[in-house]
């Protein structure tokens, strides 16, 4: 049981001490959960500057295969891609994927698979499973409710949970469960609350970010966020709020 405790200890201090990568699509919200990625990196928020669910919404039901081409700061891409496959002029059924991490030479940090279900208001479902390269697998389900929407704003709440299934025989598998709030004004400017928690570890973590839209056309958008997250847990030292920044670049087809 000490020795145990032990591990888990380590492997926390290691996440803690990790830089949080930074990147936010304009477009779509990306799975959120990689609870193992990269040494546990990011252990209960996958994204940062986006909020804590993994689904893959759209503000209107498509009908035709689309996708988003994502860079991050560390010069890795992600590739996101949803194909309808049965829907009517309210609801959409799409089989959605994803590879992130992409680097030059082929590796990948992750990949997903799974079901997302659209509503045309903005309400949506999902269901996707993760795998990460010697680290684990995932499942997550997923929800999100648009709360409010004009023409200029946006609000919206999402939750999401997810079974994480490590490779490495000391780790059981565990849970991780969050949620947020995500607001934008005219597509331009926008803002997101979220917390995670992942009970295996006693870590909750916490994010407030901010978006802004540099450069947008049908094709492309270019991204400045900011913000700043805090980790809470009895195995790490007191951390206080950190400051996180980027740029992402995102190209749409």
């Amino acid at each position: 049981m000490f020795a145990k405790t032990f591990i888990l200890t380590a492997l926390l201090i290691a996440v803690s001490c990790r830089q949080i990568p930074i990147h936010r699509p304009s477009v779509y919200i990306e799975d959120n959960t990689n609870l193992v990625e990269d040494d546990l990196e990011d252990v209960y928020s996958e994204r940062e500057f986006e909020s804590v669910h993994p689904v893959y919404l759209n503000p209107r039901v498509r009908r035709q295969v689309h996708g988003v081409i994502n860079t991050n700061p560390d010069g890795s891409a992600n590739v996101m891609a949803e194909l309808p496959l049965v829907g009517n002029s309210k609801n959409a059924l799409s089989a959605v994927g994803e590879l992130s991490g992409v680097k030059p030479g082929g590796s990948i940090g992750s990949a997903t698979a799974g079901l997302a279900l659209d509503n045309v208001n903005g309400h949506g479902l999902s269901l996707t499973g993760k795998h990460i390269p010697d680290m684990g697998n995932q499942l997550t389900a997923a929800g999100k409710v648009n709360l409010f929407q004009n023409d200029h704003h946006n609000l919206a709440a999402n939750a999401f949970a997810t079974r994480t299934f490590p490779q490495n025989p000391v780790l059981p598998n565990f849970n991780t469960y969050g949620g947020g709030i995500d607001y934008s004004l005219n597509n331009k400017l926008g803002a997101s609350l979220s917390a995670t928690h992942t009970d295996l570890f006693k870590r909750t973590d916490l994010s407030a970010m901010g978006n802004l839209n540099l450069y947008r056309n049908p094709a492309s958008s270019l991204d400045f966020n900011a913000g700043v997250t805090k980790s809470i847990s009895p195995f790490i030292p007191n951390r206080s709020w950190e400051p996180v920044f980027g740029l992402s670049y995102s190209r749409h087809f």
